[in-house]
């Protein structure tokens, strides 16, 4: 909420929203909205409250209008702060009262509570309406058009505090009017710009909407799409990091972060930023959403220019199912979709302006230490390298409860389970209870190598490796420059126990997604034994 006059309250009674601000954050401002004294300062009406509520003095009009907008918004205020309280039923203590007004529909909700919290609501007399519109007509002179909403909080000591709101932030769903309602408000009070929520409700005519009819169309139109080379990460990782992070925040309790829910990961900010994934079958997806004051947005609504092509050269399937909501209110100002291992936009903005919308998912080390941030915060705990290993461990596809239970037990009161079923949605946990040990991995392929009677000169035992991959581990002999015979043997050891000998030769990643289809087949044929 903003205010073009500030100075319209006078601070012995009446603060200003800017000061409003300061006095919600700063217990000890809340003094320049006091009336602490039984006698009114000079030039300002007796507000006439008891500690029971009860009015002793009249509401009078003040005899003269104060030439100056901004001292009769003030006495304006104090009117209705006066009328409001002449309302209340007996042993009131607090009073919040919210108008929602335009030049064609009004609603208001006016609330008393007592000492004990219980609240009674009471309907706003024609005296308090008719004060109300006039407050708004006035505010239309100090400002780019009146306020929207007029928000008044007072005690039964006279403590009143007066916020108007011009719409910087959306309004709540039971004070939001229809479009029309608004259109012919700015018929009467036309305004320079909009903030960007109300130009988009007013004016996106569903011009963000891809029906799959038009999804069809345009993909046969075969425009071009761009690459998106610039450091939006692969998908697998991009789905193994925002699982993560959806998992410590489900589990610390908080409202807010990323979530997972089955082919879905959304996350909304605290800034009101946000996206959704969509992943698909074969291998694609959809990441779309919108930055809260996108300046793209801003020019479409306020400045007349055309909307981006978010979806050019886009395929038939990316339509309405699977984009971010904003889509529907003309708020979406990014799109990017993957297929054929690549990721790929239109007319969208770089990745390097999608921070707001976007948890961390850059990459392995910043989701990390987002997670051990979070534990800290919460709990007081340093998870340490655990936050590392979960992050990875979520990076090669499969999650066990033991890398879960180091992290979020590393703190007192987590709720490792909830945590646990973020990352299960995503397709990530293993049932099995634990891994197998390095240890046993090392083992398995001494005791073959030794069994099968080769030459291990090129290949010391005792210098073998074991790395983690999916679903067991890759052990190794560090290759010898000088000698590349048997140094070229890779070993894959599976979490069951199955040791399977490759090559070095044959590209990692490509061997070891054969490797994890392997030992789930294995699983499954086991199950249905």
């Amino acid at each position: 909420m903003t205010n073009p006059h500030a100075a319209e309250e006078n601070p012995a009674t009446v603060t200003t929203p800017d000061d409003l601000r300061t006095a919600r954050d700063q217990p000890g401002k809340e003094a320049q909205a006091t009336n602490d004294d039984a006698t009114p300062a000079e030039g300002e009406p007796d507000l006439g409250f008891t500690l029971g509520g009860e009015q002793t003095s009249a509401v009078p009009a003040p005899a003269q209008a104060p030439p100056d907008p901004v001292e009769r918004s003030t006495e304006l205020s104090r009117a209705i702060a006066r009328e409001i309280a002449a309302l209340g039923p007996e042993g009131w203590r607090r009073v919040d009262a919210v108008f929602a007004m335009t030049v064609a529909a009004e609603v208001a909700l006016v609330i008393f509570s007592d000492e004990q919290q219980r609240t009674a609501q009471v309907f706003p007399s024609e005296q308090v309406l008719s004060l109300v519109r006039a407050h708004r007509q006035l505010s239309a002179e100090l400002g780019d058009g009146p306020w929207w909403r007029y928000l008044l909080a007072l005690d039964s000591e006279g403590r009143l505090e007066v916020d108007h709101d011009f719409g910087e932030e959306p309004f709540p769903d039971d004070h939001l009017f229809p479009a029309a309602v608004y259109r012919a408000d700015l018929e009467v009070f036309p305004r320079t710009r909009l903030p960007i929520w109300l130009a988009a409700y007013l004016g996106h005519d569903d011009r963000q909407a891809r029906p799959p009819a038009v999804a069809r169309a345009d993909h046969r139109a075969r425009r071009d799409a761009v690459v998106a080379e610039d450091a939006l990460p692969d998908l697998p990782l991009v789905v193994a990091r925002w699982s993560v992070l959806a998992a410590v925040f489900v589990a610390i309790g908080s409202q807010l972060g990323p979530r997972v829910l089955p082919a879905l990961h959304w996350f909304e900010g605290s800034a009101r930023s946000g996206s959704s994934l969509y992943t698909l079958p074969g291998d694609r997806a959809v990441l779309s959403g919108g930055i809260w004051d996108a300046p793209e947005l801003d020019a479409v609504y306020n400045d007349g220019a055309d909307m981006p092509a978010y979806y050019a050269g886009a395929p038939e399937w990316l339509a309405n199912p699977v984009l971010n909501t904003r889509a529907g209110t003309g708020l979406l100002s990014f799109c990017y979709w993957w297929e054929r291992g690549r990721w790929y936009r239109a007319e969208s903005p770089g990745v390097a302006e999608l921070g707001a919308a976007v948890p961390a998912i850059w990459s392995t080390e910043s989701t990390a230490g987002i997670v051990a941030a979070l534990i800290a915060e919460a709990s007081g705990a340093d998870p340490g390298a655990a936050a590392l290993d979960l992050v990875v461990a979520a990076e090669t596809g499969v999650v066990h409860r033991s890398t879960v239970q180091r992290v979020l037990g590393a703190g007192p009161g987590l709720d490792i389970d909830a945590g646990l079923l973020q990352l299960s949605m995503a397709g990530i946990v293993t049932e099995d209870a634990d891994p197998l040990p390095a240890g046993d991995a090392l083992a398995a392929v001494r005791r073959l190598v030794a069994e099968s009677g080769a030459d291990t000169a090129g290949y010391p035992l005792d210098r073998l490796r074991a790395d983690r991959v999916s679903v067991g581990w890759m052990v190794y002999s560090p290759a010898d420059p000088d000698n590349a015979g048997i140094g070229r043997a890779v070993f894959y050891v599976a979490d069951d126990g199955v040791v399977e000998q490759a090559s070095s030769a044959l590209p990692p990643a490509l061997y070891q997604a054969a490797f994890r289809d392997r030992f789930h087949a294995r699983r499954a044929r086991a199950e249905v034994i």
